[in-house]
Parts: C-alpha cells; structure tokens; sequence
C-alpha cells in the first residue's frame, strides 16, 4: 500500500520512504545508497529503508546503516511494498519487475535502447521509472551523471588489471642488475574512462598514448602529459557526437584508423579501449591480426565488451590469452570498487533526489517540464516517454551549420566616443599650458614640466587606453619597467635639502617594492601557461 504524499495523494503531505534492495545480479557488489548518502536523504525530509545484507559486499554492514538512522527489513518483497521510492543499480530482475506498482518510482540503470521488452514490462506496472543512464549530458547535469562516475572507476580499474596480468614494471628503471625499460600504453577513446585510464597509467610511470576521433580532447590528453596520436587524413572529419560521445565515421576515416592501430600495435605493451557509440554496438577497432602483431605477453583491457566489445577476440567477462596476448573482457569493473562505486553513486542519486524534491520535504515531483528529468525519465505512470527530445547542448551552432549562415549584411556599427567628450578635455589642457607659459617662471621648471606632460601622455596610450582584459597581463610588467624613476630618487637622495633627501627615499622604498612586486606577478602569470 502506497503512502499518500503531496505529490501522489491529494494534498495529504507525508513522508516519503527510499527503498534500497538487495542487488540480485549475479556478481553485482554495489549498492544504490550508502551511510553517508542516507543521511544526505533524510535530510531532505526523506525516510531510508534498506534489505539487510544490501551492503556487506561493499563493506557496509547492516549496523552502519542503522546507526545512520536506517530502517534495516529483512524482506526484498516488504521493502518494495512500504517504499515509494526504489533505489538500485542494476535494472530489475524477471522477480523483481512485479514488486514495482502503480504511484511508485524505480530510480536505476535501464539501458532504455538495448532493453525493449523490459522497458513494455515496467510499462505494465503503472509505475514512474527513472533511467541513470539516460541523463541528459548537460551542464546543470553533470552532479548527477551516474555514467561519468562510472566510467571513471572503469578506467582507473582497467590499468589495475592490466598491470596485474602484465608481467612488468609500468615505469622505468635503472638497477645494478641492468635497465628496465618503461611500458607503453595505447588508450583508445579519450572520454571520462579514457582519461582515468590515462592518470592512472601515468601515475605509475608508463609512456601513454591516446588516441580519439573528437580533436577537442587533445589538449585534455596532453595537459595530462600523454601523447595524443594524431590521424594522417586528408579529408577534415569530426568524431565528436550527440552528448559528447564519439559518432559513427566515414569508411576512408576508418580505414585510416585501422592502419594507425595497426602501427601501434607492434609498438606498445598495453592497450585499453573505451570507445561506445549509444544505442549502437561497440565499433571493432582491434582486429585479430593486431592481435597476433603484438608482443609475447602484452595485454588488452576492453571496457566495451558488455556491447560486443572493441576488440574482435575478446569475450564477455572473461580473461583469455589468445596469440600470447591477454585480453581482459570484464564488464563488472566498477563492482570491483564496490565501496567507492556505491558512494559515488548514491551522491549521484541524491542529487536526483534533490533535483526531484525542490521543497525538500520528503516529497518528490516528475516534473517533466525540466529538461534533466525529462530526459532521465524513461516511464511517467506506465507511459513509455523514451527516447526524450535531443538536449540543447550548446548556443554555439555546429560547423556545418555556422558554415551555412549567410554573411552579416552590414558590421555593427563601431561605437565612437563623444565629440564634447573630446574637445572640452583638449580645451581645458591647452588653457592650463596657456597659463603656465605666460608666466614667468624658470627654464627649468619649464623642462621639467614638458616631461611631465609627455609622461602622461606616454603613460596614457600605454596603460589607460588598453582594452581592460589586458590590465593585469600588462600592468605587470610595465610596473617594474616603469619603476626606473628609482634612478632618479637615487641621484636626489644626497641632496642638501631634507625635504628633498627624505622624499627620494620614499620613493626609493615605494619603486623598489613596485619592482619586486610587478616581476613576481609576471612570473606567477607565465607560471599558469606553463606546463610541469
């Protein structure tokens, strides 16, 4: 029996209850909320109920949640009927399908493309299901981008595992007993995994390199210091996709691709591939006769083999040694950190909440007017609303599209300044030398004062008439150049005058820390461009 709520009985408001179940896939060690992250949902007004043993693969036992405020219930099936709210990871079980009911909500990983008849039989319950992966990959997003923290777990494990199975050290060495030569790593795919893949392996001090068809993830890769492998093309193409993912590309492209890994292939260690296009399956970017190029002892780790895989003889979550090459095929690299998997996913799953909850009341509302939830929710009351509208990722228009535009008929017009804005300032400056000239005053009063009306000049088109984004840049360094009138205070300081002695050595105190002050800001900006 559902409890009402102000969202899904009428106005009666009353608490809603999260239910975490038991994760029932085989090998699956996660779990959809951890402690931590239950007590970040009762917080926005929500009650937390957990099957016991949910967390003990992901060391956390029945007695951390409940010292979190957790109710702990022994039954999957009387979890599902006094919950509202279902948590979980992966998507439902054939037994697990007929516990979601009309007013509840399943909130989990549902694959919408790949899982037809699952996606009909959620239908049939009358119930709201919300896919993580189908969030939509937009900025305001980002907080609860499931697939990203994921992937990220993903590509980190995937250099674990394969320095496990490869047979030495990832860095360089110089012993008594001889060299050791540095592994070379080829990450294909420079996504969130990809990237991990790339950190962890340099961590380790391997020579990286990657590679990708999207061309702004280059400085990404290179700010990570690898090596990103450019592709010999004649023809300008570009890989990047629909939410950032990688696109499908032209035969010419992938034979060009082809031939780059193919070169690779006898050269490197290790190669991890990443690549997915969605609602596809994984393109086959390391054929058998790479395979059998590759070094006795060499290693493949595919993070795509739950979608056919990249790699052509590769299996499904195993490791084979084929040619004298270890491929690693597991598709359960994130539950093998099941502890930090399962937090970064209830975080991921509590910002949902929050996003679902804006009173923060205990109440939740699909509203399908925002573009998060509406891309995110897959099921609204037994309707089947995927696939979403396309998000609006960017204002910037594409290439083809910015390519099409017809040229502006005119340029804006430039703005112009004032003419009084001009004229009365010159007025008032020829006024002022007027009166200075007619007065009689000393020749050198008059020289030093044709230099002071030239340095302001001079200090005028040099500083004030700059555009102001450049101020700090230039200030900088003009600072410290323009501190010669240290020079000056240096020559007047033994004057005979002690108005004159003690003004010069002020100055003399006020240029010194004017130049010390503008070199050390130039160094630290030259600092911010300049890599390790």
């Amino acid at each position: 029996m559902v409890r009402p709520s102000g969202t899904w009985g009428g106005g009666i408001s009353e608490q809603m209850q999260i239910g975490i179940p038991k994760e029932i896939y085989e090998g699956e060690c996660r779990v959809a909320t951890t402690p931590e992250v239950a007590q970040h949902l009762q917080k926005l007004g929500f009650t937390v109920a957990v099957e016991s043993g949910a967390g003990e693969a992901a060391s956390f036992p029945d007695e951390s949640y409940q010292d979190a405020g957790v109710e702990v219930v022994a039954e999957a099936a009387e979890l599902w009927a006094s919950s509202e709210i279902i948590f979980k990871v992966r998507a439902p079980e054939r037994e697990e399908i007929g516990y979601l009911e009309e007013g509840k909500i399943l909130v989990s990983f549902i694959w919408p493309a790949q899982n037809e008849e699952l996606m009909k039989e959620l239908a049939v319950t009358g119930g709201t299901v919300v896919a993580m992966d189908s969030v939509p990959r937009i900025s305001r997003a980002q907080k609860l981008d499931a697939l990203s923290s994921m992937a990220n777990i993903a590509g980190y494990r995937s250099v674990v595992e394969a320095a496990q199975h490869f047979g030495r050290f990832f860095t360089g060495q110089i012993t008594a007993a001889g060299k050791v030569p540095p592994a070379k790593v080829l990450v294909i795919g420079a996504g969130v995994a990809g990237l991990a893949a790339i950190g962890a392996a340099r961590s380790m001090g391997a020579i990286v390199r990657a590679f990708d068809t999207r061309p702004e993830v280059k400085e990404q890769v290179e700010s990570m210091d690898a090596d990103f492998l450019m592709l010999e093309f004649e023809d300008e193409e570009d890989g990047a996709g629909e939410g950032g993912y990688a696109k499908v590309m032209s035969e010419a492209f992938i034979k060009a691709e082809m031939d780059l890994f193919r070169e690779q292939a006898r050269e490197v260690d290790i190669i991890i591939t990443t690549a997915l296009i969605p609602g596809k399956p994984a393109p086959k970017l390391i054929l058998a006769d790479m395979v059998e190029l590759m070094k006795e002892g060499s290693v493949i780790v595919d993070l795509a083999t739950e979608q056919g895989g990249n790699c052509e003889l590769s299996e499904a979550g195993k490791v084979v040694v084929k040619h004298g090459v270890t491929l690693i095929g597991y598709t359960d690299l994130p539950s093998r950190l099941a502890a930090q998997s399962s937090q970064l996913y209830g975080t991921n799953l509590r910002h949902l909440l929050t996003d679902l909850s804006p009173e923060k009341d205990g109440t939740v509302d699909v509203n399908m007017e925002d573009e998060v939830i509406r891309g995110a929710t897959v099921i609204k009351d037994g309707e089947i609303t995927w696939p979403p509208p396309a998000p609006k990722l960017s204002a910037a228009p594409r290439k083809e599209e910015a390519e099409k535009e017809p040229p502006p008929s005119a340029p804006e017009p430039i703005r112009k300044r004032s003419i009084l804005g001009v004229v009365i300032p010159a007025l008032l400056g020829g006024l002022v030398l007027l009166g200075v000239g007619a007065g009689d005053l000393p020749e050198t009063f008059m020289k030093q004062f044709t230099v002071f009306i030239l340095a302001c000049f001079v200090g005028y088109m040099v500083i004030w008439n700059v555009t102001p984004a450049l101020h700090t840049p230039l200030m900088s360094v003009t600072n410290a150049i323009s501190s010669i009138i240290i020079i000056g205070a240096l020559l007047q300081i033994s004057s005979q005058s002690n108005w004159i002695m003690w003004l010069a050595a002020v100055a003399i105190l006020i240029t010194s820390v004017n130049i010390v002050g503008g070199f050390a800001v130039t160094r630290r900006m030259l600092e911010m461009f300049r890599r390790e």
